[in-house]
């Protein structure tokens, strides 16, 4: 067994393709390996902005040896009455690949058939990768490709090597106009030129002589150090900036971090915009004092060691004092307007080409705010809902303010700045930043009760009224991030306990988009009916069984924290040893029920009873039903369940005593309507024919 290196030698790799891709082709390869039967060990993978890299560790030399039994023609056919082979044996052994006297007779259920045992020939482990590797190379998946020269090919950027070792052998294939070798390039700058891989296993310090440092993690915690030395050398603090880290590694082979300056006077434009300007546009690192507060200076990572670095620290000064500079202008231009003024412009910003304006968008906000927060607090809070619609009206009006025009990862965070430098109160100004979120899975939720609120109206604006017009997602496609939204939603219902009625909520966003009563009642179906979806993937995502998730919202979600007890409950009360044989009996009684059209409790009259278990059930029923009560009432549904549980036996007897479906259709009916009073105890927690 011997180790396998495969390098992909590559011009300039955006670095945010570089780990999917290297996670793209290591798993394509092991897939490749496991279906050609080449035994391996395990993979690490490399990458630097100029190679992605994969060894794997104990690759076998040659496949393993597979053997197959081949079924002939019947015994009968293949010898004749003497015993001796027939022309058929023959050229059966001959497909076979075998020699006739290694031919058997196997008894089978149709009867004796000729058989023999094939073995197909291992091939050496360098012969299938060659063949394979080409494809697999052109096949890593990236955001945008391209192609260079007169080559047909295409991949991330132009490939200017390919390395392929197992062991010391060269692994011979050719991609475009480059073929394998056993050489590699070292920094493009400080070891420019190539240089003889002995081995696998050499590899990680032939390029770290020759200025590389390939291994991700390990050139990650060098940055982090060298960063940190530089900071504190300056007596400053980094500003923490985990995903900026990760960008900068892949965008150096060796971290040189310097430490740059720009003039005080940039310090009057908000901070957010400073510091999205150093590290949207030109990834620098920016410094605060020891109370956090942002200075004048900033760490850049260059990729190679100047003679100078001095020059080196003046020349990031030069080209973020532009950058810094358009911000400067931008900002001192805002400010010569308020936000009510911004506001005003939405007017000529389309939201939807068939949904109107952002302006319109901005009222119908005004809308579902006070509307919310009347849901929200039924007993009245006045100075909450002067909140939440004085954060509707200004939410979305630093979207035509030139700094969002510039920076426009600062909308929302702009709005907020300026919110407060006019004097907007903390629950206006913050839920006009924070109305955004969740921006994605895992996210920050809004804090402020008022944030919530604003948040929740404009998820449901843009869902309802994407629906409204059949602007569904489909497949892949999502333009407006209507599963992210519903996902939102859900999330700050539930962080918040928010227990107020979604399907009044919606009903309120799509009538302000749809007249029509029978289309507005279709529209507000089809969105709860994809809330609800996206509710239970992502609870089933968070560990809840799936059966107990289809379960409980079957029923009802329409108040979501409610809906999660009822899960929480049912997926602790499975874990109960009898728990299968009571779903078993409720399952019988719902679908008795449901076979005989029966969808509400029906009366029951005690002088029909004919047996003692009638009787029993009854008092058990009615018993339980008071305990049931108090218990949904409260919220305390795995109480509620184990009460209910107990019936089980008196349900039990009475399917093993009784016949339900008799012909006094009298009795029949009342004792429809005793099973009646029994789903009626579990049927606004679970449906239990789910499970």
């Amino acid at each position: 067994m011997s180790d396998l290196l495969i390098e992909i030698g590559a011009e300039e790799i955006p670095a945010g393709y570089i780990v999917p891709a290297l996670t793209a082709f290591r798993e394509s390869l092991l897939s490749a390996m496991v279906k050609a039967r080449i035994n391996h060990g395990a993979p690490r993978v490399y990458g630097t902005p100029r190679r992605l890299a994969l060894i794997i560790d104990n690759v076998a030399d040659t496949q393993t040896a597979k053997t197959s039994t081949v079924m002939g023609p019947p015994a009968r056919v293949g010898y004749d009455k003497a015993g001796k082979p027939t022309i058929a044996a023959e050229k059966f052994a001959q497909k076979a690949g075998v020699d006739l006297s290694d031919v058997t007779i196997t008894q089978t259920e149709k009867g004796e058939y000729l058989t023999a045992v094939k073995e197909e020939a291992c091939l050496s482990a360098v012969d299938i990768l060659a063949e394979a590797l080409p494809g697999l190379i052109l096949g890593i998946p990236f955001p945008k490709r391209m192609r260079w020269g007169s080559l047909s090919i295409s991949f991330a950027r132009p490939i200017i090597s390919l390395t392929a070792l197992l062991g010391e052998t060269v692994i011979p294939f050719t991609v475009g106009n480059i073929t394998s070798s056993n050489e590699i390039f070292g920094h493009f700058f400080l070891h420019p030129g190539k240089f003889t891989v002995a081995s696998p296993g050499k590899y990680r310090e032939l390029l770290r002589s020759k200025g590389v440092i390939v291994d991700i993690d390990e050139r990650k915690a060098l940055l982090v150090q060298e960063i940190k030395k530089v900071a504190e050398t300056h007596d400053c603090h980094i500003l923490e900036d985990a995903e900026l880290v990760n960008i900068v590694t892949n965008l150096v082979e060796y971290p040189y971090p310097v430490l740059g300056r720009f003039d005080g006077d940039f310090l009057e434009v908000p901070d957010e915009a400073l510091i999205t300007a150093m590290r949207e546009h030109q990834k620098y690192f920016a410094l605060t004092d020891a109370k956090g507060s942002l200075k004048s200076c900033f760490i850049a990572v260059n990729n190679t060691m100047a003679k100078n670095m001095d020059v080196v620290a003046a020349g990031h000064g030069k080209v973020i004092r532009a950058r810094l500079a358009d911000a400067k202008f931008f900002y001192k231009v805002d400010r010569e307007s308020s936000l009510d003024d911004f506001a005003e412009k939405l007017k000529k910003v389309t939201f939807q080409a068939s949904l109107g304006s952002m302006y319109e968008k901005r009222q119908r906000l005004e809308t579902l705010g006070a509307c919310l927060t009347d849901l929200a607090y039924p007993d009245g809070n006045e100075t909450l809902k002067t909140d939440v619609v004085r954060a509707a009206q200004i939410c979305k009006a630093d979207l035509v303010s030139q700094m969002v025009i510039e920076f426009t990862k600062l909308q929302g965070v702009i709005g907020r700045v300026y919110a407060e430098k006019e004097g907007e109160n903390s629950e206006v100004s913050g839920a006009i930043e924070q109305h955004y979120r969740p921006v994605h899975a895992g996210a920050e939720l809004p804090e402020s009760v008022t944030a919530k609120l604003l948040a929740l109206a404009d998820k449901i604006d843009t869902i309802c009224g994407c629906f409204s017009i059949d602007l569904v997602p489909t497949g892949a496609s999502d333009p407006y991030a209507l599963r992210r939204q519903s996902i939102g939603i859900v999330q700050i219902m539930l962080a918040a306990e928010f227990t107020f009625s979604l399907r009044n909520l919606v009903e309120k966003g799509v009538s302000l988009y749809v007249t029509d009563e029978d289309k507005k009642a279709a529209v507000a179906d089809q969105v709860l009916a994809f809330i609800k979806g996206r509710m239970g993937n992502m609870l089933v995502e968070q560990g809840y069984s799936r059966e107990s998730v289809n379960s409980a919202l079957a029923v009802s979600f329409d108040n979501v924290p409610d809906s999660l007890l009822r899960i929480k409950a049912l997926d602790a009360m499975r874990q109960e040893p009898d728990f299968e044989p009571l779903s078993i009996a409720f399952k019988r009684v719902v679908n008795i029920l449901k076979k005989a059209g029966i969808h509400k409790a029906m009366p029951v009259d005690e002088s029909l009873f004919e047996d003692a278990s009638e009787k029993a059930l009854n008092t058990a029923c009615k018993q339980v039903g008071k305990s049931v009560k108090s218990f949904t009432v409260t919220g305390e549904y795995e109480k509620a369940l184990k009460e209910i549980a107990t019936l089980r036996p008196f349900v039990d007897t009475f399917f093993n005593e009784v016949m339900v479906m008799v012909d006094d259709e009298t009795v029949k009916q009342n004792r429809m309507g005793l099973l009646s009073s029994v789903a009626e105890l579990f049927q606004n927690i679970a449906d239990f024919t789910l499970i």
